[in-house]
């Protein structure tokens, strides 16, 4: 403990990753428990909800990279109309273009 009575805390890094690899190996040991004992119709039900994750995920990691990159090169174009906007829209260069 401090002199303020807070304790004081030591990690040492290689035993921390140590202990976060045995975590999550328990872990997923732990859901693999349970998977077994789920019927083959509920197991389905995981494989879908995890493969809609993961497309998620997907999904929101390439919004970010569009975010960032568009930050990144903030050309404006200023529409007066819906009609000009839409025709921006169209005019403008492919991703692969550049």
């Amino acid at each position: 403990m401090t002199h303020s009575g807070t304790p004081t805390f030591a990690v040492d890094k290689k035993t921390s990753t140590n202990y976060h690899c045995v975590m999550k190996t328990m872990e997923i040991s732990e859901i693999d428990e349970m998977l077994q004992m789920l019927s083959e119709t509920a197991r389905q039900e995981v494989r879908d909800f995890t493969a809609y994750l993961l497309d998620r995920e997907r999904r929101r990691k390439a919004l970010v990279e569009r975010v960032l990159k568009a930050e990144q090169n903030p050309d404006i174009v200023e529409c007066k109309t819906p009609e000009e906007f839409i025709q921006a829209i169209i005019n403008a260069p492919d991703d692969d273009e550049g």
